[in-house]
């Protein structure tokens, strides 16, 4: 094993009085969740999808044949103790030229793996290394995948930019996704998780999934070969934070059960040990912006869940930025992931 993956995967856990949390996903939802949680434990680590082909990463992909790094990128970021003026650097967007659009931190991370012969994983240890990580970040394998979806109609989509939209630009719901490797037109080819995330899911004591996008940040990780079933061995209680706004395109119509549900049907149906759901009201003029957007509050009522295994833990988590966008709360959040741990040690 490469020496800077050995340290990633070996000091992360040097102090033991503090949680070990694994925490899967990617996108916004996830590494703002982070940068909140490493306040708390610096045990913490982030195992992220790899499938986005979209927007800068997709053209690093493309253009030089890489894994993409935005989702990375903002983990690194999150967990990282960096100076503002370096943060604000590496999320820096060129306005111009033929870099229009692209991140700096995203060429960043190319550059490194350059450096690296190519090797992604190492790369990014080497730029956690350079920005103060405190945790590890790691990519859910090293696999150059495609995410593919099969809609409610019948019809097959291909690439986590299309599947993203697919109930406006196809009419029909998402049935269930898979991963193939790029190129893989017969897919015999199986996508294995790196080692290292394997062996944190069996070191830890909490993992959680999401919050974030349901069919392309969370289910992506988990229909790796070895890690649900990983997770579903592991001693650590499964912690699902249901999202409090539906995806327009990706999850339309969808309520606190719907998303539930989804994750079961990609892994097992005693999965999940806790779901986090919110029931703070969302207020009518940020509602109705949403519906216009094609979005709309997520629905959960107690009897939704009648029946289920897990715990359902309800919580007022929405909160509105300056932006008037609606996130998850994250320092109430990691403050509720924290005493679930306890609750755990202690029960």
């Amino acid at each position: 094993m490469n020496e800077s993956v050995w340290r990633c995967e070996h000091e992360k856990y040097k102090n033991e009085k503090f949680p070990k949390i694994v925490s899967v996903g990617g996108g916004t939802g996830l590494s703002v969740l982070l940068r909140c949680l490493k306040s708390k434990t610096p045990n913490v680590t982030a195992v992220v999808t790899v499938a986005d082909d979209g927007g800068g990463s997709g053209m690093l992909r493309d253009d030089l044949n890489m894994l993409p790094p935005g989702d990375i990128r903002n983990c690194i970021l999150a967990l990282a103790e960096t100076e503002p003026v370096m943060e604000k650097l590496l999320r820096y967007r060129f306005c111009d030229g033929t870099l229009k659009g692209q991140s700096f931190g995203n060429l960043f991370i190319a550059a490194m793996t350059g450096i690296s012969d190519g090797n992604f994983v190492e790369a990014v240890q080497r730029v956690s290394e350079v920005l103060k990580v405190s945790g590890c970040v790691l990519p859910v394998t090293d696999a150059n995948v495609e995410l593919a979806a099969t809609l409610e109609n019948g019809m097959h989509v291909s690439g986590e930019s299309l599947i993203g939209h697919s109930t406006h630009i196809y009419g029909s719901k998402i049935s269930g996704v898979e991963l193939k490797v790029k190129g893989d037109v017969d897919r015999k080819e199986k996508i294995r998780a790196l080692p290292q995330v394997l062996d944190a899911i069996a070191a830890a004591d909490l993992i959680t999934l999401g919050p974030g996008s349901l069919y392309t940040s969370i289910v992506p990780n988990l229909i790796v070969s070895g890690v649900a079933d990983a997770i579903h061995k592991a001693k650590a209680p499964v912690v699902y934070i249901n999202n409090i706004m539906t995806q327009p395109g990706e999850t339309d119509g969808y309520n606190a059960r719907n998303h539930y549900d989804a994750i079961l049907a990609h892994t097992c149906p005693d999965f999940i040990d806790y779901c986090i759901v919110n029931t703070g009201r969302i207020a009518d003029s940020i509602a109705e912006r949403y519906r216009s957007e094609g979005a709309a509050p997520v629905e959960y009522t107690r009897e939704m869940f009648d029946g289920v295994k897990s715990k359902i833990i309800e919580a007022n988590l929405a909160d509105v930025g300056a932006d008037r966008k609606v996130r998850h709360n994250s320092a109430y959040l990691a403050d509720m992931l924290i005493e679930t741990v306890r609750g755990e040690r202690n029960g």
